[in-house]
């Protein structure tokens, strides 16, 4: 076996080319790492030497524990250039690879995590995998270096076993779906499963039960959906036993705004630090939907500072959002957010700083590490003096806190976390009628319509003017969902316009002609081992799940019926694998909830009274809403079952549609909820 030099200071790490600001954080490591690409799987054929796969993201504590320990270290970096061609990846920039090798290490048996270490052939396909290595063995897992020299001795020594693990992993990855019976989803399969996954709530502390507990946004939609559909109140009062604690919880910064990805244990109080925009997006439109039933200052305070947050800290100067902040500063998870009990009484004085700390659960003992982390989960009683007293030592904290060492930054953009955000700024802006949010949401979405698309093709992440194209299907049904949410709050035609042509690019370039499903990577996409087709949910929805709703969406803002059948073909073709995995399909039910529930609503002419209508219209839940704009009948589809109606309606009306069953004309904006219940009871 051939030795490579040793790799010193930079000369062989080709990182420091790149934008990703997680490649960029290990362009200074010893070792001699490639970015993915060709000339990366080149390298390992020339050489034949096995691929060291690196997987994380810019905000992932463990993957700097690793960088840290193994990475920056000379020895393990002199071990890993000698015995493989070593190539790192951020998931966020490349979900695609993420997705694939993810895969092949949950068929290993593996449970999946952040960093993601895979052993590949030369050719790029998967043999071996874990996720963090220490760099000395402990805990029952074996020491990186160890892992290094017994890997790189099966393969030079052993290529059976080299050619049993690829040949098995790669017919798993590649086997394509048994043939299921045709599985219809109606009312009844969604009411079956939201009994069946509200069984999986905390009746304590919300969320799931036991730890970690995840903010599940799809989850709490498809219990939400469930209480519109019955009327139960059980399923509200799931959802909301969840908000409640997480907006009181460690899990949310209460002095800067915005929301952790994750909690460690069961009450939501001790958080994994990193603020990721996905998360975010979705918690902001879930609690305005939650916000809007009951009324709750809590959850219309928690969406305010979100939002807060994200114009002061996460969007860029051209007006798109960044992906995420660090949980990590000063070598430390969390240390930016930690305080203790003599520093709270050194801000705000002996009175103010013991009042803080009695609210806000800060002792001298702490309730994490010794240090303490801000939360009101112990209920207290509270007047509006009280909060406004809490609210003033709050600023004065987070003047404090703002002269720290912030955690790192990752300010690409990414098109599909971006559409999501604009979608929830959007129908948060309608809910709240807050039309400067809803401004916010155009100027990112004029970013991404500009700065990262050619021609009808979206691409999948941007920095500093350079873009990582073509995009995914993921960046495409976002941001035509982005688009339809700004053409229904609007009436703009050339959100319309974008919509149906990413729509149309979707099916061309990512569409599997077999089935109606979409690819994740397009057609003329770099090659991978295996093109990534999987319908299940992650921490964000499944692409197939977003264009199925996009499609139900452009039915009727399109005026064509065909858009309804590709959703109801795309449906179909998903449902068996969602019926025998309904926790990974939560977003697919929540789009048939849509096909079966959504009220079209039609809102004909023009001028004051059209305008009335169309606000209560465009401020109603936008769960199982679709709002069009039709100053005349010649603005609707060919049979529109609202036509004739509109035809003969004199002054600005709204008709609602739910299905082929039209209600009779409502010129009074008062009346829309009652007729859309009673055309749902029709």
């Amino acid at each position: 076996m051939t030795s490579s030099p040793p790799a010193t200071g930079t000369r062989q790490n080709r990182l420091a080319r790149e934008t990703s600001p997680y490649l960029l954080q290990h362009k200074d490591n010893p070792v001699a790492w490639w970015a993915w690409g060709p000339e990366a799987l080149a390298e390992a054929k020339r050489t034949n030497k096995p691929i060291l796969l690196s997987v994380g993201y810019a905000a992932c504590h463990w993957c700097h524990v690793m960088a840290h320990e193994s990475f920056e270290d000379d020895d393990t970096a002199r071990l890993m250039n000698e015995l493989f061609v070593n190539i790192k990846v951020d998931r966020e920039e490349r979900p695609d690879i993420d997705q694939i090798y993810m895969a092949a290490l949950h068929h290993l048996g593996e449970h999946g995590g952040w960093p993601l270490t895979m052993f590949l052939t030369p050719a790029g396909e998967p043999i071996w995998g874990g996720t963090y290595f220490p760099k000395t063995s402990r805990y029952g897992k074996p020491a990186f270096v160890d892992v290094l020299r017994e890997i790189a001795r099966i393969f030079h020594d052993e290529p059976g076993k080299i050619e049993h693990n690829r040949a098995a992993l790669m017919e798993r990855l590649a086997a394509t779906a048994r043939q299921s019976a045709k599985v219809n989803i109606g009312r009844a399969e969604l009411d079956n499963a939201a009994r069946q996954l509200g069984g999986l709530i905390d009746p304590v502390n919300g969320g799931t039960r036991g730890a970690p507990k995840f903010p599940q946004a799809a989850l709490f939609e498809l219990l939400w959906r469930a209480g519109l559909r019955s009327g139960e109140a059980r399923y509200f009062a799931a959802v909301e036993i969840t908000l409640d604690h997480i907006c009181a919880g460690g899990i949310y910064d209460h002095l800067g705004g915005g929301f952790s990805r994750y909690c460690v244990d069961e009450r939501w109080l001790i958080p994994h630090f990193e603020k990721m925009l996905y998360d975010n997006a979705q918690l902001v439109e879930l609690l305005a939907i939650a916000q809007k039933r009951h009324g709750k200052a809590l959850y219309r305070q928690r969406v305010y500072e979100t939002v807060a947050w994200l114009k002061r800290e996460m969007t860029t100067a051209e007006g798109a959002f960044c992906a995420s902040l660090d949980a990590d500063s000063e070598g430390e998870e969390g240390k930016f957010y930690l305080w203790s009990y003599d520093e709270i009484l050194r801000v705000l004085g002996i009175e103010d700083g013991e009042f803080f700390a009695r609210h806000y659960d800060a002792t001298p003992a702490g309730n994490f590490e010794g240090h303490t982390i801000l939360n009101r989960l112990k209920p207290l009683p509270r007047s509006n003096e009280d909060e406004k007293r809490l609210a003033a030592s709050r600023v004065k904290l987070l003047a404090v806190r703002d002269t720290r060492v912030r955690p790192g930054l990752d300010d690409k953009v990414l098109a599909d976390w971006n559409g999501l955000m604009i979608a929830a700024l959007v129908n948060a802006a309608l809910l709240f009628d807050e039309p400067s949010w809803r401004d916010m949401a155009a100027r990112a979405f004029n970013v991404i319509a500009r700065a990262m698309t050619k021609g009808d093709r979206l691409g999948h992440s941007w920095r500093h003017g350079k873009l990582k194209f073509p995009g995914l299907a993921s960046d495409f049904a976002a941001m035509i969902r982005a688009a339809l949410a700004l053409y229904e709050a609007t009436g703009e035609q050339r959100y319309l316009e974008q919509a149906l042509a990413w729509q149309r690019a979707l099916d061309r370039d990512y569409a599997d002609a077999e089935t109606g499903t979409y690819y994740l990577t397009a057609a003329d996409a770099e090659g991978l081992v295996i093109r990534p087709a999987a319908t299940t949910d992650e921490a964000t929805p499944n692409h197939n799940a977003v264009a199925a709703g996009n499609l139900i969406r452009l039915a009727v803002l399109a005026g064509d019926d065909s858009w309804r059948e590709k959703a109801d073909r795309l449906i179909a073709a998903i449902a068996p694998q969602a019926v025998e995995n309904l926790s990974m399909h939560m977003a697919l039910l929540n789009a048939v909830d849509l096909r079966l529930r959504g009220a079209e609503i039609a809102v004909t002419g023009e001028g004051a009274r059209a305008d009335a209508l169309l606000a209560a219209a465009r401020a109603l839940p936008p769960l199982d809403r679709i709002v069009l704009h039709a100053p005349s009948p010649a603005a609707l589809r060919a049979g529109h079952p609202a036509g004739e109606k509109l035809k003969t309606a004199g002054a600005p009306a709204a008709f609602i549609c739910v299905g082929e069953t039209c209600s009779l004309p409502v010129t009074e904006p008062a009346g829309l909820i009652g007729a859309i219940e009673a055309v749902r009871h029709t």
